[in-house]
């Protein structure tokens, strides 16, 4: 892969580490899509669920990342990775928009 793919891929992970870093850390929960403070009743617990997800999303591109760039695979075998990010990207989103439902308060 060129390296200006593997660039991106780590710009993006970048972006999804400052994400998770600011949900996490600083509790900036507002980031969140579909935050509804009104709905919420943990601030806290989902700013720690989904800032600890988006950090996982974030080495996940790393770890793409650095197998793009070292290509251990002769070809076709990157195919394989791409596949299994996919799988493991879906996962994780879903694993955020199931999670986070524990914060809120049901109707």
């Amino acid at each position: 892969m060129s390296s200006g793919a593997v660039l991106a891929l780590l710009v993006a992970a970048g972006f999804a580490a400052t994400l998770g870093i600011l949900i996490k850390y600083f509790g900036m929960v507002q980031l969140v899509a579909g935050y509804d403070p009104d709905r919420v009743t943990d601030d806290e617990g989902l700013a720690d669920f989904i800032g600890t997800n988006t950090l996982y999303v974030a080495t996940l591109l790393v770890l793409v990342g650095v197998v793009e760039y070292t290509e251990p695979f002769d070809g076709d075998g990157t195919e394989a990775v791409w596949i299994a990010f996919v799988v493991v990207l879906l996962g994780l989103t879903a694993r955020m928009i199931v999670g986070s439902r524990r914060y809120e308060a049901s109707e």
